[in-house]
């Protein structure tokens, strides 16, 4: 309707130039071509504007231009966008990830940070690292980011490699810290040194300052050192979603879909590792009710054979949907047990664990009652941290429920360790890294404006990065 209508007007106008014209002129004035330039924006093709014959973009993600503006031509391709003052309009371009450590515009005249640093440290691993490094990027591809975390990459490091356009994460002093805090419990020549290692560790801090990326950062270096990582990149997921059965033996609540699901993204990468690792229980695996299928008919236990390794324990459960939860819940046993390679636990949306899940139970016949998530089998097992095993979690206050209070039940009193947002040294690498990703523009960039970014937004990543257009 809103076509029709701009064209009629634009009739009418050419219309009345005619019959005023000068020497018999039919080209359309400019108000007549700028009406019908307009009407082009609301004429979107089907299927919101993706071109005839788009396929799945396996190793892309979809731009967006902060800006509203058509943006110049960068590392990973033209951008071309529409304006508008509200900004953060969805492009509906496709490009592809760089796939090479240097991308095709790679300048090292360009890759300078604050004080003539460089701004990328071209490493495949960030052991190599010390604090005298800090604050440069390492650039990986994004398929060496799903390689190495095959569970998932948090919401917070796709939304920075999809603005960026390109896989790069900035190494902090924070990050330093979490790293060697593991390492001096692993490494004896360096426990020896420093003895006030902590084995567990919940990281707490404001939204957006990093949690879920230094999180990510910490499982990818720990794998690149042979450790066995237990990853949960969304704890939120046992507690929301799929079936839920109460449990007659334990009086919990059982939730078979998410238990297929953790025991399959445990095995993407460590099924290697987890080959070689006998299992050192053997007492029957007690049975529950399948997704769906109800109780097995015959039997309520399960025994593994002797012999058996961590592999097979985990194939049963995918295998058997009524033995899925109990075979997570003897996976925590057997991994606290694991002397021949480091374990670390890894659980990122932490908080979910100590709020109310999305079940309910009926209390009455007109009435349910919320079930908390320490009512859940899988959390009841794994959510406690006092025992002697290496655990991180990580809160997430983008998905929060509400606040927690300071001492937390099942967790030591001194665990919870604040993470900080970006520091002034921080927020200038930061800048200068968007000035080469052309997300500022070079003749507009200067330590007055970058600085303007950093105390608006009070070092706040995402914020940062949403502001620097506006330079």
């Amino acid at each position: 309707m809103l076509l029709r209508s701009l064209l009629r007007r634009a009739t009418a106008a050419s219309t009345a130039v005619a019959a005023g014209g000068v020497g018999g002129r039919s080209d359309p004035p400019a108000a007549v071509a700028s009406l019908l330039i307009a009407s082009r924006s609301y004429a979107k093709p089907k299927g919101g504007g993706k071109p005839a014959g788009a396929t799945a973009n396996r190793g892309k993600v979809r731009a967006k231009d902060p800006r509203g503006v058509a943006s110049e031509e960068g590392a990973a391709g033209e951008f071309e966008g529409g304006g508008g003052a509200g900004g953060g309009e969805d492009l509906d371009v496709e490009f592809e990830l760089p796939t090479d450590p240097l991308p095709p515009t790679y300048d090292p005249a360009l890759d300078v940070g604050p004080g003539g640093r460089p701004l990328f440290a071209f490493t495949d691993t960030f052991a190599s690292f010390s604090h005298r490094d800090a604050n440069a990027y390492v650039d990986f591809t994004l398929d060496e980011w799903k390689a190495m975390l095959p569970e998932g990459l948090p919401a917070g490091m796709m939304k920075e490699f999809q603005e960026t356009r390109r896989c790069a994460v900035m190494v902090r002093e924070s990050f330093l810290d979490l790293r060697d805090n593991f390492r001096r419990i692993v490494d004896p020549a360096i426990a020896a040194k420093r003895k006030d290692a902590k084995r567990q560790i919940v990281l707490d801090g404001p939204r957006s300052c990093g949690k879920s990326i230094a999180l990510a950062m910490l499982v990818h270096w720990a794998r690149t050192e042979g450790w066995l990582v237990f990853y949960v990149p969304q704890g939120k997921d046992w507690t929301h979603g799929g079936f839920f059965y109460r449990n007659t033996y334990n009086d919990l609540f059982d939730t078979p879909i998410q238990a297929a699901k953790i025991l399959q993204d445990f095995l993407k990468y460590n099924e290697t590792l987890l080959q070689q690792l006998p299992c050192q229980i053997f007492e029957p695996i007690p049975l529950g009710e399948g997704a769906g299928v109800g109780m097995m008919k015959g039997a309520d236990t399960v025994e593994m054979p002797e012999g058996s390794t961590l592999y097979d324990l985990i194939q049963t459960g995918i295998t058997h949907s009524h033995a899925s939860v109990g075979v997570v819940v003897r996976l925590r046993k057997e991994l606290s047990l694991v002397k021949d390679v480091p374990v670390l636990f890894a659980i990122d949306q932490y908080n979910s664990w100590f709020t109310f899940s999305e079940f309910q139970e009926p209390v009455t016949v007109r009435s349910c009652g919320p079930i908390h998530a320490k009512e859940l089998t899988m959390v009841n097992a794994y959510r406690p941290m006092l025992h002697n095993d290496m655990m991180v979690g990580a809160f997430s206050h983008s998905t929060a429920v509400g606040k927690l209070r300071q001492d937390l039940p099942d967790v030591p009193s001194d665990a919870r360790v604040m993470f900080p947002r970006y520091t002034v040294n921080e927020a200038e690498t930061v800048c200068h890294y968007y000035m080469r990703q052309k997300i500022i523009k070079r003749e507009n960039f200067s330590e007055e404006k970058w600085k303007k970014i950093y105390y608006l937004s009070n070092g706040n990543g995402s914020e940062m990065r949403w502001l620097a257009a506006f330079i």
